[in-house]
């Protein structure tokens, strides 16, 4: 298990042609984004897949220097934000998703492109549709064969957070209900790509449920590649 003018809309599913499975986990800080990383981790391999887990950003070597800049820098500005999540985004496909959906792997990634579309988009007011765009076209149009929302509500997410909240994580609550809301919205309006589940339920019934939905959609398994993060 490794770790990793008009814009036309993109091609789908997501993996379009590929021959493995991406699916991306979304939802707001405290969702159980993690665990069930985690718990998807453990089932695919036991069924033999080769399966990849990763997060945005900081999936790469590259992704962890923007990690840093982004959560934890000084004097980000809104816009900078956005671009340096593209920047991060554009690097995790090419180096590390897209080759291995090519190989036949599940990758399974903590947050992708919907968390920008809500999180600067919307809760930034930057516009929904030109930070779908740019991811877009930072990605050549990948999106997940599913996506998964763990919603939560925000006081309930900030709650269950360990350690000094990051600079996102410090916004005001108005801040996290938008990012919510808009979450919801994009789930409500492309049902066949998303699974909305509720956050509160117990870990191992929420696992069950997105088991439930990703069985039918998994390639044939392949010899598992083992356990450990990649770079």
């Amino acid at each position: 298990m490794t770790d990793q003018p008009t814009v036309p809309p993109a091609p789908g599913p997501g993996s379009g042609r590929l021959p493995g499975c991406f699916v991306a986990l979304e939802g707001g800080d405290g969702a159980g984004k993690s665990t069930q990383r985690a718990l998807l981790g453990e089932w695919l391999t036991a069924l033999g897949h080769e399966v990849v887990l990763t997060r945005e950003p900081g999936g790469t070597a590259l992704g962890r220097v923007l990690r840093d800049a982004v959560l934890h820098g000084d004097d980000v500005d809104p816009r900078t934000e956005a671009l340096l999540y593209a920047t991060d985004r554009a690097h995790h496909v090419h180096r590390l998703v897209r080759p291995a959906l090519r190989r036949g792997a599940v990758v399974v990634t903590d947050r992708y492109l919907d968390s920008s579309v809500a999180y600067q988009g919307a809760a930034r007011a930057l516009g929904t549709a030109e930070i779908r765009a740019l991811s877009l076209w930072a990605t050549e149009g990948l999106l997940p064969d599913l996506t998964v929302l763990l919603d939560v509500d925000p006081a309930v997410g900030a709650a269950r957070r360990a350690g000094a909240p990051d600079r996102i994580e410090r916004e005001s609550a108005a801040f996290h209900a938008r990012v919510r809301e808009h979450f919801l919205e994009l789930a409500a309006e492309d049902p066949g790509r998303y699974l909305v589940v509720d956050a509160a339920a117990a870990p191992e019934d929420i696992h069950a449920a997105v088991r439930a939905r990703l069985a039918p959609l998994l390639p044939a398994p392949r010899a598992a590649a083992g356990l450990g993060e990649r770079p």
